[in-house]
């Protein structure tokens, strides 16, 4: 049986986790995938630089939330594995921290094996389930199972928000997603927004949308709302590169990023 088999993967429409794949110079990304990214990197070549910042910014949050005491995460809009992961960042600092991911894109399903090598004293697992819909990321058993929704989590939601324009309504998953966590739980996100290169973007916007996925950039007023009611951690909402940059990797320029980013607890 190959990793595909039964699953429709739809290869001849262009995904945006494919896509993100491709710009971070993976391997499970297919022609429908490459061609709008093509089309996508004609008008914004710093997209590679993008993507690699933007799971830079995962592996940097994470480890200081793990760092902080947390051993409990939830992260949903996952996307296609890529090594190291959320859990191998958290579980390298907290043995036992226990981790759940989410998405709905039936090529994660494919690969959510990958996800679940944790480390003995931990537990990971994936549950399938639509962001939009974030009572059934919430009732899935495998999250239930697997931590503990009455003790601190860190939801993280990094580059997901922008493909869930206002009409589909962004802010109120977001807040749906807030009020169930217990207090002293962190908000993790990362967004494109237009405030760097709005010609750029309106035409990735474009782009996108052409290829069938909706999408939304938000300014900086637009974003920092998500985190309206909780504690933003030092240094606040900033471009992706300049939170808590680390001292071995290339400085990025906000420019190339075009995304903000930002940590939150709940009071």
């Amino acid at each position: 049986m190959g990793l595909y088999d039964g699953v429709d993967l739809r290869l001849n429409v262009p995904h945006s986790a494919r896509m993100y794949d491709y710009y971070l110079g993976g391997f499970t990304n297919f022609a429908a995938d490459r061609e709008a990214a093509g089309h996508a990197l004609s008008v914004a070549p710093w997209l590679r630089a993008a993507a690699r910042v933007n799971r830079s910014f995962m592996h940097r949050s994470t480890r200081a939330l793990a760092e902080a005491g947390f051993d409990q995460f939830l992260d949903i809009g996952t996307g296609i594995p890529t090594s190291p992961n959320l859990h191998e960042i958290a579980q390298s600092i907290r043995p036992h921290a226990r981790v759940v991911y989410a998405d709905n894109d039936p090529i994660v399903l494919s690969h959510a094996q990958a996800l679940l090598t944790g480390t003995t004293e931990g537990r990971t697992a994936y549950v399938e389930a639509d962001a939009t819909d974030p009572a059934s990321v919430l009732d899935a058993p495998g999250l239930r199972d697997t931590i503990d929704l009455g003790r601190p989590v860190a939801l993280s939601l990094n580059a997901l928000l922008h493909f869930v324009p206002d009409a589909h309504g962004a802010y109120e998953l977001v807040d749906h997603l807030k009020s169930v966590l217990a207090p002293g739980s962190a908000l993790v996100m990362s967004h494109v927004t237009p405030d760097f290169a709005p010609g750029d973007i309106a035409d990735l916007v474009r782009i996108y949308e052409a290829a069938g996925t909706a999408a939304q950039a938000r300014t900086l007023p637009e974003f920092t709302r998500f985190f309206d009611g909780w504690t933003l951690l030092a240094p606040g909402v900033v471009p992706t590169p300049h939170w808590r940059p680390s001292t071995d990797e290339p400085p990025v320029e906000a420019a190339e990023a075009a995304a903000y980013a930002a940590v939150a607890i709940r009071p």
